[in-house]
């Protein structure tokens, strides 16, 4: 059978669980809905079934409790894999995730090793209720001792939450819902790349264009729409937000000297405010423009009918590059 398979990325992310389960008998899932249900979004679907109630464990609406759980079974050797089952409840769990897993590696001075994944379904574009369809990544990012990641692709869901599960320390594990559905080829045997590292998903000499997880798709169509115009866009797939590969947005920035960085979390206080500020720093005498941002504005997430109104889309993000290419 071929190593390369065409998937959508829930399904690669059903896959990576799998192998993960098969490889290491310390690996353990917990979550509401993840055993029977096969989770909301089917993530987990057959796991349970496979690898029986003590590998893959239905617990309480308590995500406080699920973390802390977490916490206490890392502390014993296993490996969890916990599923937050949508972006706003995790609140309950920052607590835990905050105070202690955090920082429990540090306060052992190193002895300790904390190997816990939280994977959280985020942002909007599913048109769902209040509450599910968060994007609170620069919440965690801000915290020292955790590490935030999230995937644009199948093949990156596949192989960024291998690595994540195999990290000794916690990763939180953002998964864009509005694209469990995309599909993408998937070579189970190759390893794309390190877990921070930032990628050229689409190269350009005019201006890149740097997002991660749910916006990279939307940065793609930009800059096929601006290439029928005769820009040339570069698209570079961030793929962590902590660690944030600075080295690779310069270097990037050093070639096409423009910046428009992209999520859907609100502007302010965003993942891009660290990146414009940091790429000013490095790069100030290469950058023909200033550091451009889009993202989501600075309210309380919509009812499903304005939601795309709120979420950063193509006519924003040419209007950016428009902007930054005017200078």
């Amino acid at each position: 059978m071929s190593s390369i398979e065409k998937m959508t990325l829930s399904k690669a992310l059903n896959v990576s669980l799998r192998t993960a389960l098969e490889n290491d008998p310390k690996v353990v899932i917990m979550g509401e809905d993840v055993g029977k249900l096969g989770g909301v979004f089917r993530v987990t679907d057959g796991l349970q079934k496979d690898f029986g109630e003590d590998r893959v464990i239905d617990t309480p609406l308590a995500e406080s409790g699920i973390v802390g759980t977490a916490i206490g079974m890392a502390l014993r050797g296993y490996r969890p894999v916990v599923e937050i089952q949508f972006d706003g409840f995790v609140f309950p769990a920052y607590d835990q995730i905050v105070t202690q897993l955090a920082k429990m590696h540090a306060r052992a001075l190193g002895t300790v090793k904390m190997p816990v994944v939280i994977r959280i379904p985020y942002g909007g574009g599913i048109g769902a209720v209040e509450h599910h369809s968060e994007s609170p990544e620069s919440l965690f990012a801000h915290v020292a001792g955790l590490k935030i990641v999230s995937p644009s692709n199948a093949s990156d869901a596949y192989w960024m939450l291998q690595q994540a599960i195999e990290c000794d320390d916690p990763v939180i594990f953002f998964e864009p819902k509005r694209r469990y559905w995309d599909k993408g080829e998937v070579d189970t045997s190759a390893i794309p790349g390190p877990l921070h590292q930032a990628r050229v998903v689409r190269g350009g000499t005019d201006l890149t264009l740097a997002a991660y997880g749910p916006m990279v798709k939307t940065c793609l169509e930009a800059a096929a729409a601006a290439a029928e115009e005769g820009k040339s866009v570069e698209v570079l797939d961030l793929r962590s937000v902590s660690p944030l590969d600075f080295d690779g947005i310069q270097k990037s920035v050093e070639r096409t000297r423009r910046l428009v960085v992209v999520h859907e979390a609100p502007v302010f206080f965003g993942s891009g405010a660290e990146i414009a500020a940091r790429i000013t720093e490095r790069c100030f005498y290469h950058l023909e423009a200033p550091v451009l941002r889009v993202g989501g504005f600075h309210a309380p997430y919509p009812p499903a009918r304005l939601e795309e109104e709120y979420l950063p889309g193509l006519d924003r993000v040419l209007d950016a590059v428009d902007r930054a290419l005017a200078y």
